[in-house]
């Protein structure tokens, strides 16, 4: 069938008839937004993971697998050093380096930002993708609306769960000793 005001393209013929022309290219329209939105996010979840991981590889590491280690100087008193580090980077027992305070708590926030973003991406490609998967997933032995509601539920309490973790973690090594 050709597109036609009568039937916008993507609108099944059965949709179509029951649907006024102008409801049906509003809906049309949201849907078009509603992907250049999704595909916008996943752009920017892609990017970030990019930025973590070149600043993971110029930094030799993160501050998550970091520390913050209390040094006494020669005058008695304690500072306070901030150390990121990576797994098997460079050597198998990966690599550390000393950076500024700032530094540290930049790289822990990109650090859980990166559960965020990855969850956005993927609930993203699930909403682009949920038209067929509610069209192939019609007689299987799990419908396609609960598919979607499972897989979207289990992301978002993955991603939610790293975060506390890494929250957790950031707040017990900032205020430690």
């Amino acid at each position: 069938m050709q597109p036609s005001p009568e039937h916008p393209p993507g609108l099944e013929p059965a949709l179509a008839a029951d649907i006024p022309p102008a409801a049906a290219a509003v809906r049309l329209s949201r849907r078009r937004r509603r992907n250049q939105i999704c595909i916008a996010i996943i752009a920017l979840g892609a990017l970030n993971l990019v930025a973590y991981t070149a600043l993971y590889a110029v930094l030799g590491g993160d501050a998550h697998n970091g520390e913050i280690r209390h040094i006494e100087q020669p005058d008695g008193s304690i500072q306070r050093a901030y150390y990121v580090r990576g797994h098997f980077l460079r050597t198998l027992k990966g690599r550390e380096a000393r950076v500024s305070r700032g530094l540290w708590i930049y790289s822990y926030l990109h650090s859980m930002s990166v559960f965020v973003t990855s969850a956005a991406m993927v609930l993203s490609m699930l909403v682009l993708a949920r038209p067929h998967i509610l069209a192939t997933m019609r007689d299987g032995w799990i419908s396609g609306p609960t598919f979607v509601a499972a897989l979207s539920t289990l992301v978002i309490l993955l991603s939610g769960a790293g975060v506390l973790i890494f929250l957790w973690d950031f707040l017990r090594e900032l205020h430690a000793g």
